[in-house]
């Protein structure tokens, strides 16, 4: 069973990685996609962020079961890196995307803004978190943040897109300081 400050961890994690798709969604909302298309792409997205997870959960076990302590400040760095690159890429100038949400188009916009979610699984993994919660959590918290990007994005011309994606690299910086450094 898993305690309320582990869930509350992991729905704030999953906020900072879905954060990622939500950034990205804004700027897509601008193309003016229809609603169905809109629940398609949030579905997607939140598919990707329970699969990778997952397989990085999975890696994860086998590590820390393998290389035991070593494995877990691995972990706590990959998380600081992982939050570092996501915060410097924020305020990068940004680049224009010619892929279209629809077909392989779609499929390489999820797996795209899912591949960090691997990496904090794989995280997660070392550290033995109750696997199903967190992938349950990743999964509804980013296709609800894809949603969100994508319907202010229809809205809003761009007003948030870099601070939500440096809010969630702070996020991960501050959980890998936090492995790092039990309190």
């Amino acid at each position: 069973m898993a305690t309320f400050g582990e869930l509350i961890t992991l729905l704030i994690m999953a906020f900072a990685l879905g954060m990622d798709a939500f950034s990205v969604g804004l700027g897509m909302g601008m193309i003016k996609l229809r609603l169905k298309q809109i629940a398609l792409i949030g579905v997607t997205v939140g598919f990707f962020h329970i699969w990778m997870p997952l397989l990085g959960m999975i890696t994860g076990h086998f590590l820390s079961d393998t290389f035991g302590q070593v494995a877990s400040y691995a972990g706590g760095i990959l998380l600081i890196v992982l939050g570092i690159q996501m915060f410097w890429a924020s305020f990068q100038a940004e680049e224009t995307s010619h892929i279209r949400p629809v077909g392989m188009g779609l499929i390489i916009f999820a797996v795209s803004v899912s591949l960090d979610s691997f990496s904090v699984g794989l995280t997660l993994g070392i550290y033995g978190v109750q696997t199903l919660l967190a992938i349950v959590c990743f999964g509804i918290v980013a296709t609800v943040l894809t949603w969100v990007g994508l319907l202010l994005g229809r809205k809003v011309q761009g007003l948030l897109g870099q601070y939500s994606e440096a809010l969630g690299g702070s996020i991960l910086f501050v959980f890998g300081i936090k492995l790092l450094i039990p309190i």
